[in-house]
C-alpha cells in the first residue's frame, strides 16, 4: 500500500473514499460545516437523520454525487477527542478498509489531525487498514484475492512528510506481514502444521542480515537434555523439533533478549484426554511459537540494535502407545524435577526446557508467550492476555507497549504462598495446582526455570484465537503478541 502525505484542504482531495474522523458531539466542527456547504446542506440532513454524534464506533457513509472531488465521504466516530489514542486510529483504519472493500474502491484519503503523537497515530492508522484486510483462503475452492487499499493519502492543511512520520509508517508496513505469518501458521490444519513444518517455516521466513536458524531434531534435543519436550512427544508419530533463531545486529547490541514461544501443534490432552469439543480449535496451541517465529522474521527489516534469540520447542500432544503417564517424573536441565499428574498441562513442561536453556545465556530479558491456561481465559476473557513477571520494570515496559499496540495485557501476581499448591510428594513440584488460581500456579512453575534473569510470561490463551470476526482480524489466529514484542524490542 502506497502511503502519501499531502498539505491540502479536504474539499480539494480527489479520491474514491474520503474519511473524516469526528469527535463525539463534534458534528458542528468547522471542517464538517465547510463540507456541508459544498454538499448544499445534504450532509447535515444526513447527520441529523442518522443521529450521528461521533460516538466511538459509529459511522456514516455519504455519496457526494459529484459535489466533491471525492466520490464517497465517510464519517467515523472516534469518541471523545481527548481520549483518542493509537488504538482509536488503528480501529479507524480498520473501518476504512472494511468500507473501502464494500465499495470496491482502492484509493482512499484520511483527514489526519491527531491532537498528539502524530507518528504513532499515523502508524496505527496504516496498521489498522492493513490488518483488517487479512484473509486465510488457502483451503476455499471459490476464494478470490481480497481487494485491498492500493493508495492511502493522509492530509490536512500544513501537513508535512517528516522523517519521523515516514519512519513510523514504514515500520507499520514492515510489521504487518509478520502478523500475517503468525496468523497463517495458526490457521493451518494441524495435520499440515507439524513440528517439522514449523521448523521449515522458521528456516524459510527468518532470513536476512543478522538472522540464523537452527532446527534441532530428536537426537540433538536429547543431547541438549531437553527432557520435557521429549516426554510430551512420546505419544506422537511425529518427531519433535526445537527451533533456535538468532538475530545479531550489525553494530554493538545494546541489550540481549530471549523470546520463547510454546509450540504445541495440536493438543489432545495426551492420556488425560480432552473432551472432543475442546479439541476443535487446539491447532491454536502453537500460537506463542508462531508469534516468536513471526517477530524474529521481521528484525532485519527493522534493523534494531538488540541481540535476540528465539526458542520454539514444538511437538503435538497425543495419547499414543508410548505416551507419558500421570505419575511420571521429568528431570530438567537446571536440576529441577516435575511430577506429571495431568498430561494436558503439557505446555509448561516444554517451556521449562526453553526457559532453563535461555537462562544459561544470562540475557538482559527473557519473555515467553504461551496459550497456557484456560484459567487465564476465565479471569480475563478472550480479549486480554495475562502478564506475570519477576521484574517490575520489564512488566511496566510491556504494559506500556501493549497500550500502544492495542494488544491488551493485564498483570497478575506471582503469589509465593501458592507454591504450596504445586509441591509434589515425589519431585520438586507437580505440573498442576489445585482447583483455583490455575494461571498463577502455572506461572510459578515456569518461574522455577528462569533463575535470576528478568522474565515475563504472557498467557495468551484468550486473545491468540478469535471465535468470530472482529475489527482487526477474521475468525481464527490473531497473531497476538507479534506487535507488542516488536514494539518492546524497538524501545531498547
Amino acid at each position: 500500500m502506497e502511503v502519501r502525505f499531502r498539505d491540502s484542504a479536504a474539499e480539494r482531495i480527489k479520491t474514491d473514499l474520503l474519511l473524516i474522523p469526528v469527535g463525539e458531539k463534534n458534528t458542528e466542527a468547522p471542517l464538517l460545516r465547510q463540507l456541508d456547504r459544498r454538499l448544499k446542506g445534504g450532509l447535515r440532513r444526513r447527520i441529523d437523520q442518522c443521529k450521528f454524534t461521533g460516538a466511538a464506533g459509529s459511522a456514516l457513509l455519504y455519496a457526494t454525487a459529484g459535489a466533491l472531488p471525492a466520490t464517497h465521504l465517510l464519517l467515523i466516530g472516534i469518541g471523545p477527542l481527548s481520549e483518542a489514542g493509537s488504538d482509536t486510529w488503528r480501529k479507524t483504519g480498520a473501518r476504512l478498509r472494511k468500507d473501502a472493500g464494500g465499495l470496491a474502491v482502492s484509493d482512499c484519503a484520511v483527514y489526519f489531525s491527531p491532537e498528539r503523537d502524530g507518528e504513532s497515530a499515523a502508524a496505527a492508522l496504516v496498521e489498522g487498514a492493513l490488518l483488517a484486510g487479512y484473509q486465510f483462503n488457502k483451503y476455499r475452492s471459490n476464494a478470490k484475492p481480497p481487494a485491498g487499499i492500493k493508495s492511502l493519502t493522509l492530509f490536512r492543511a500544513g501537513l508535512k512528510r517528516t522523517a519521523a512520520l515516514a519512519k513510523s509508517v514504514d515500520a507499520a508496513q514492515a510489521i504487518t506481514p509478520a502478523v500475517f505469518l503468525a496468523r497463517d501458521l495458526v490457521n493451518e490444519p494441524p495435520s499440515v502444521a507439524t513440528a517439522r513444518f514449523l521448523g521449515d517455516q522458521a528456516a524459510r521466513h527468518c532470513r536476512g542480515r543478522g538472522l540464523s536458524v537452527e532446527v534441532w531434531g530428536k537426537n540433538k534435543i536429547a543431547s541438549m537434555k531437553l527432557a520435557g519436550l521429549l516426554a510430551v512427544n512420546r505419544g506422537s508419530h511425529e518427531e519433535p523439533r526445537f527451533i533456535k533463531i538468532h538475530y545479531k545486529p550489525m553494530g554493538k547490541a545494546k541489550k540481549r533478549v530471549t523470546l520463547i514461544g510454546k509450540g504445541i501443534t495440536f493438543d489432545s490432552g495426551g492420556l488425560s484426554l480432552k473432551p472432543s469439543k475442546s479439541m476443535e480449535t487446539m491447532k491454536l496451541d502453537m500460537a506463542g511459537g508462531a508469534a516468536v517465529i513471526a517477530a524474529m522474521s521481521c528484525l532485519p527489516k527493522l534493523g534494531l540494535d538488540v541481540e535476540v534469540t528465539g526458542y520454539v520447542p514444538t511437538t503435538d500432544n497425543l495419547p499414543g502407545h508410548n505416551a507419558q503417564k500421570p505419575g511420571d517424573v521429568i528431570g530438567y536441565l537446571n536440576g529441577k524435577t516435575i511430577e506429571v499428574l495431568n498430561t494436558d498441562a503439557e505446555g509448561r513442561l516444554i517451556l521449562a526446557d526453553a526457559l532453563a536453556l535461555g537462562a544459561q545465556q544470562k540475557p538482559d530479558y527473557m519473555i515467553d508467550l504461551a496459550t497456557l491456561t484456560g484459567a487465564c481465559m476465565v479471569a480475563l476473557g478472550n480479549q486480554v492476555a495475562g502478564l506475570f513477571s519477576n521484574h517490575q520494570p520489564l512488566a511496566d515496559a510491556l504494559l506500556h507497549c501493549s497500550a500502544e499496540t492495542g494488544e491488551k495485557l493485564w498483570q497478575l501476581p506471582l503469589v509465593n504462598e501458592y507454591k504450596e499448591m504445586i509441591k509434589s510428594s515425589v519431585a520438586d513440584m507437580k505440573n498442576i495446582g489445585g482447583a483455583h488460581a490455575g494461571a498463577i500456579t502455572a506461572a510459578l512453575i515456569l518461574q522455577e526455570f528462569v533463575g535470576e534473569v528478568p522474565w515475563a510470561h504472557l498467557d495468551i490463551a484468550g486473545p491468540a484465537f478469535a471465535d468470530s470476526d472482529n475489527a482487526l482480524s477474521p475468525k481464527g489466529g490473531t497473531g497476538f503478541g507479534v506487535r507488542t514484542l516488536l514494539k518492546f524490542l524497538s524501545t531498547l
